[in-house]
């Protein structure tokens, strides 16, 4: 029965949606190709009310192979009209989980869901505790976890997808050990399309404040938050850059960090650094100068991913410094 409700209300509520999505503001647009890397297809993981599908790569054998649950778990949230197994191969992402052992699982939108197939990160129905395309990740995340006997989890995403991971990192903060949100918004930004358009160009209506009070009515007594990498570039003109400065604010005040960040000052780039009150590195802004929307790759590295439509060549790539500011 709740799929079958769940279905209807999408049908009705996502035939409304064309005209918006004409406008180009909701989506991170990037072709989708075949790929022949060794991802699995994920089966029975449990309700699926968001009605996504799964693939995951299992960790290469390492130091860890006879400790699995010191193998870590790292999920990959794509951004819209895009294959996100093609993403974790051209970001980085699938090399450095061969080459540091750690298993990586992609949920996929599809295209009944959103005409775009973009994940529903300005939908209630789809962002809220144990909903929709939430619950579906969530369900995702501890099937594979079984599955693959791994105990640390990890999220990251791009655009839409870093929207969703917010809702996620805000919903299930003990399920994660750290997050990254690349060009994406703080949960909650936004409950329809009208109000999501405008938060992409202006930054959430909310206050800090606000945000925070959100967040904590949902978790009135969680002491621990994971540690967040945020990811802007300064000419984005997609997702406003003042998200990111928002979503930093909103993190500093749950996982109670210095009021002032360090600023680190680099060829081409800044990385602020927030330390909570153990002395650790709880939150990472990382601006790029003359940088569009997407992800940042550099191809002159290793692992450091390669160039294509949003994926933005930088002096920095994304998933290598977001892998090593978690420590896998």
């Amino acid at each position: 029965m709740l799929n079958l409700e769940t279905a209807e209300m999408r049908n009705k509520k996502y035939s409304l949606t064309m005209p918006l999505l004409l406008l180009g503001w909701i989506f991170l647009i990037l072709p989708a190709q075949a790929t022949d890397m060794p991802y699995t297809p994920l089966t029975d993981f449990g309700d699926n009310p968001g009605a996504l599908t799964g693939f995951y790569l299992p960790a290469t054998d390492g130091s860890n192979v006879s400790h699995p649950e010191e193998t870590s778990l790292v999920v990959l949230l794509h951004g819209c009209i895009q294959d996100g197994v093609e993403l974790a191969n051209k970001s980085g992402l699938t090399s450095l989980a061969i080459a540091n052992h750690f298993a990586v699982l992609v949920p996929q939108q599809n295209y009944d869901n959103n005409v775009k197939g973009c994940f529903n990160w300005f939908s209630a129905q789809d962002t809220q505790i144990d909903s929709g395309e939430m619950l579906s990740i969530k369900n995702m995340i501890t099937a594979t976890q079984h599955k693959l006997g791994t105990k640390q989890v990890y999220v990251i995403g791009l655009s839409a997808g870093g929207a969703m991971a917010s809702a996620a990192l805000v919903n299930y903060p003990d399920l994660f050990q750290a997050g990254a949100v690349i060009a994406g918004l703080p949960y909650p930004c936004a409950d329809n399309l009208i109000k999501a358009i405008s938060c992409m160009k202006r930054g959430p209506a909310q206050s800090v404040d606000e945000l925070v009070q959100y967040v904590k009515s949902i978790h009135p007594k969680q002491a621990v938050w994971p540690s967040l990498s945020i990811w802007t570039g300064d000419s984005d003109n997609v997702v406003n850059a003042n998200n990111a400065q928002m979503l930093a604010a909103q993190w500093q005040v749950l996982t109670q960090s210095n009021a002032q960040p360090v600023v680190s000052h680099e060829s081409g780039y800044s990385i602020s650094r927030w330390k909570n009150g153990q002395n650790n590195t709880a939150i990472e802004l990382v601006t790029i100068n003359d940088f569009g929307h997407g992800i940042a790759v550099n191809p002159d590295i290793e692992h450091g991913g390669k160039e294509s439509d949003f994926l933005l060549k930088a002096p920095i790539s994304s998933v290598n410094q977001v892998i090593t500011f978690w420590g896998i």
